[in-house]
């Protein structure tokens, strides 16, 4: 592992000083989970870790503030996946974050490390996705809010200005009954990467959201407007039409050691209508 300075900061201001004055050569620490590794492994080569797990504005925190739901950079799966206000209006997200890696991995992994890291096969991406998430981000020109569909960009790469640092999540507060799930497929049980993971959202007006990750350079978010997939009335060929419309961006990559293109798309297929199905079904049981 290459030597670096590590700092501790008590303040977000402290914090964007620092990252504004070391840029590129700095590393943001909260979990942990996926920088600990990159630093064993040779990958990071940070001159500077900023660790921000004692910064008083980033404390671990998930509450409703006005019409959206709030959740703080530090706050970790485990406290997702229990906290009673995402269990019941973003149940998807919630099921996202019960699959992350391990328990123990998820004691101590936050969501916001998980978008940061902008891994395709990120869990949390695709419910967050569907769900409309924006990442707030602060850094020495002030606040800013990203929609995570603009904050991905390829593998490893976000919109993140030089400086800058994920504060929160924000999520908007469904306006209607929303039916939604979370699903995902891997080589075994446990703390496996998944081969594809996907979201789905239907609401009472018939628009689909699907959203998925592990088949691509970055997740994708994908629209029916139509009604097509939540009409009952749809024939099973026009609603095959639009999934494959809506999975057209999937591209697989052919050197991923998990499962080979043709088993990845053949399975995002298979999870797109079986995600379809759980959340109709959700938004039935609202009625």
């Amino acid at each position: 592992m290459r030597p670096f300075t590590y700092a501790r900061p008590a303040t977000l201001a402290e914090t964007v000083a620092l990252l504004a004055v070391h840029g590129a050569d700095a590393r943001v620490l909260a979990g942990g989970t996926d920088l600990i590794i990159r630093l064993r492994d040779g990958t990071a080569r940070p001159l500077v870790v900023v660790d921000v797990k004692r910064v008083a504005e980033l404390a671990p925190s998930i509450g409703i503030v006005g019409d959206r739901l709030v959740i703080s950079a530090t706050s970790t799966m485990t406290d997702i996946e229990t906290d009673p206000v995402v269990c019941q209006h973003f149940e998807a997200l919630a099921e996202a974050a019960s699959v992350v890696g391990s328990v123990q991995i998820r004691n101590r992994a936050t969501v916001a490390g998980n978008l940061c890291n902008a891994s395709p096969a990120a869990d949390t991406a695709p419910s967050l996705l569907v769900y409309g998430a924006e990442v707030v981000a602060a850094g020495e020109g002030g606040t800013r809010r990203i929609p995570l569909d603009a904050f991905f960009v390829r593998s490893g790469v976000t919109t993140l200005l030089p400086g800058e640092l994920v504060t929160a999540i924000e999520v908007p507060l469904p306006r209607e009954p929303l039916g939604a799930t979370h699903v995902r497929r891997t080589r075994r049980r446990g703390h496996d990467l998944a081969s594809v993971t996907l979201a789905c959202s239907v609401d009472r007006s018939g628009v689909t959201r699907l959203a998925y990750g592990s088949v691509g350079p970055r997740p994708v978010l994908t629209v029916d407007d139509s009604g097509t997939l939540a009409d009952p009335l749809a024939s099973v060929d026009a609603k095959g039409a639009i999934l494959e419309r809506m999975f057209a961006a999937a591209s697989p990559s052919p050197r991923s050691m998990r499962a080979s293109p043709d088993y990845r798309l053949a399975m995002l297929r298979v999870l797109g209508r079986r995600a379809v199905r759980t959340s109709l079904a959700r938004l039935a049981a609202e009625a």
